[in-house]
């Protein structure tokens, strides 16, 4: 191969006629092309061969000589091919050729080509190529020999810089030590960095705000951000990157009070954030339920011109949904369509999880249904987010038909297994548990390993075989399967009649992490084992967080702390529980009542007291009556 594209260097004229026998000449717009005309075309060439025979074929054209830009643009493609051999022979054939020498962005070009290649040793001995042409490098060379090294190796790139350029009396620039900054702070020797600094001050003078913005910016990524602000106190004028790294890594730390302060500072110098700072202002006002002056902080972003494109308003519309405001999120959506900024399935996505969120599900649909009326398609997470919110509100007819429509569209679906997931979580809740083992046997064609596993777990479950079962459940998360509902469900329960209290527990937090809130039934077995090993005050804790998760209860719920107070003889916290289960609508049972009126008359001090009693018998009388 390099001995035939040797011949097609040095037999050009032969190369010519059979580059014009095999294809048309380029179309000119002029008579005479320019040399930025042939630049260009060699430029677009798609190999060394073609990029050569166009070069070639320029020189035979009346009235047209080459120039330093298209002997570069040639140097250009040979270096992408790594035809650096060739070069050399081009450079040696500038000076008949064009009457001068290789310039310095000829040289450059080298330079980074060799750097694209990886070859390292050769990018430093450029500055020896250009001594043969009766040239001294320039600054400019060796600032780019250097960027080459800096991404290739730290310690080279400083070697280079203290023997090639200071050894030889190369006073560096600006550029220079920005470059060397730049190396320093992405290998994190911020000591180091700091130190060139200090070099800097002493030898150039005050280093400019980007030097200055490269080494914030590295403190603020390992985390020193305290360091970072006091380094931008040296600053005579920080810039709006200044500002733009500080408010960011404030965000990145939560901090909403210094986010906000150098929010302020950037607008009182005249700056506007960029749209990665305000987006991350917003997100974090959102996260600590300040939506409102999210709201603020993108009108005065807008207001002065700023840009505020659609992920902005996602993060300020998914901060309200967050909040239960949803409402709000879909007034936001018609203003950013007014403002010309266009919602994308990101947004109505997450204005669908905000309404199934607030049970707001015959709307949630129809912005379902607008997506396809204003040209925005369906993804993978519109199915699955409405499909979870239908059946988890009591909806699984509904998220059947859009697991249908889901299906047919093969493209969004990717037979992914969390929406068939969702419509399992739809029959837990509505403890059609036959339906749900029904719907995941039909899962089997889509998802074998899934419901092969899932069955064997449900059968170890049954026959008691707890230790097989977790063994199963194990190996199916390890495959990165996700497990549906009814396994949780059954695995739970099965961990709770062995009296596994941390396994359950732990068993439980997963299966709320996945988005799956446990039924009474299920979550009755954990309180009745904890109540029995005598934890009432863990399982109060327990009931407390999943009734704060939107977790209905039934009186089987309440049963085991009435049972367990009743036995200790404090019918006062008994009967506290009782009235709870009643406050919320729970009929109690009669083993509930029972339990309750057998405890009381073994109070002596209730019975003899009075006041107790009357106002006891006239409690029981409402609950009664109601």
């Amino acid at each position: 191969m390099n001995k035939a594209f040797r011949i097609l260097v040095r037999f050009s004229n032969r190369i010519y006629g059979a580059f014009l026998s095999t294809r048309p000449e380029p179309v000119l717009t002029s008579p005479v092309p320019s040399q930025d005309n042939i630049a260009r075309l060699i430029l677009e060439q798609k190999s060394a061969t073609e990029a050569l025979q166009t070069f070639r074929w320029a020189s035979k054209l009346r009235n047209f000589t080459h120039n330093q830009s298209t002997y570069r643009a040639l140097i250009h493609k040979l270096c992408n091919f790594r035809r650096f051999d060739f070069v050399h022979e081009l450079l040696d054939e500038m000076r008949s050729s064009i009457g001068s020498t290789p310039d310095d962005d000829t040289f450059v070009t080298i330079v980074r080509g060799l750097g694209r290649a990886g070859m390292i040793k050769q990018v430093i001995k450029v500055p020896e190529l250009v001594s043969k042409f009766e040239k001294k490098p320039t600054l400019k060379l060796y600032n780019s020999i250097l960027d080459v090294l800096v991404k290739e190796d730290i310690d080279i790139a400083r070697q280079f810089y203290r023997i090639k350029m200071i050894g030889t009396g190369i006073q560096g620039d600006d550029y220079t030590y920005g470059i060397l900054m730049k190396g320093l702070c992405l290998t994190n020797r911020i000591g180091d960095a700091f130190k060139l600094l200090q070099v800097m001050k002493t030898r150039v003078g005050m280093p400019n705000t980007v030097i200055y913005n490269t080494l914030i910016h590295a403190l603020c990524k390992n985390g020193k951000v305290g360091r970072a602000r006091s380094l931008m106190r040296e600053l005579v004028e920080p810039s709006d990157v200044t500002f733009n790294i500080l408010i960011s890594a404030y965000c990145q730390e939560g901090n909403v009070v210094q986010a906000l302060v150098m929010l302020e500072k950037s607008f009182s110098k005249g700056y506007i954030p960029d749209v990665i700072a305000a987006t991350k202002v917003v997100q974090l006002l959102c996260n600590h339920g300040r939506a409102s002056e999210a709201v603020e902080v993108l009108e005065r972003v807008e207001e002065r011109g700023g840009i505020v494109d659609v992920v902005a308003y996602n993060t300020l519309i998914n901060g309200f949904c967050r909040l239960g405001k949803v409402k709000v999120g879909c007034r936001l959506l018609k203003e950013m369509e007014l403002k010309g900024c266009l919602p994308n399935a990101d947004t109505y996505n997450g204005l669908i999880s905000g309404l199934c969120e607030s049970k707001m599900l015959d709307l949630a649909l129809e912005m379902f249904n607008e997506m396809k009326r204003v040209g925005v398609n369906w993804n993978f997470v519109t199915y699955d987010t409405l499909i979870h919110g239908l059946c988890s509100g009591g909806r699984v007819e509904n998220g059947l038909k859009i697991l249908e429509v889901m299906e047919d569209d093969k493209g969004a679906s990717a037979f992914h297994i969390s929406p068939y997931n969702g419509v399992i979580y739809g029959f837990y809740k509505e403890n059609r548990l036959e339906e749900a083992l029904a719907f995941l046997r039909k899962m089997e064609n889509l998802f074998p390993r899934a419901v092969d596993r899932s069955l064997r777990i449900l059968g170890f479950c049954e026959n008691g075989s707890i230790d097989e079962a977790r063994r199963v459940y194990d190996q199916m998360v390890g495959e990165g399967i996700m497990p549906s509902a009814l396994v949780y469900a059954n695995l739970l329960s099965g961990f709770c009649s062995k009296g596994c209290v941390r396994e359950a527990f732990e068993l439980m937090n997963e299966m709320i992490g996945r988005g799956y809130l446990p039924v009474a039934s299920t979550l009755n077995a954990l309180i009745i084992l904890l109540c029995k090993q005598g934890k009432v005050g863990k399982a109060s804790k327990l009931m407390e967080d999943i009734i704060g998760r939107g977790c209905l209860l039934d009186s089987g719920s309440y049963s085991p702390f009435i049972d367990a107070f009743c036995s200790s003889g404090d019918f006062h916290k008994a009967f506290m529980f009782f009235l709870q289960m009643v406050e919320k609508g729970i009929v109690p049972d009669y083993h509930s009542w029972n339990t309750l009126l057998v405890c009381l008359c073994q109070q002596q001090s209730w019975i003899e007291d009075n006041n107790k009693s009357c106002h006891l018998t006239s409690q029981l009388q409402a609950i009664i009556q109601t």
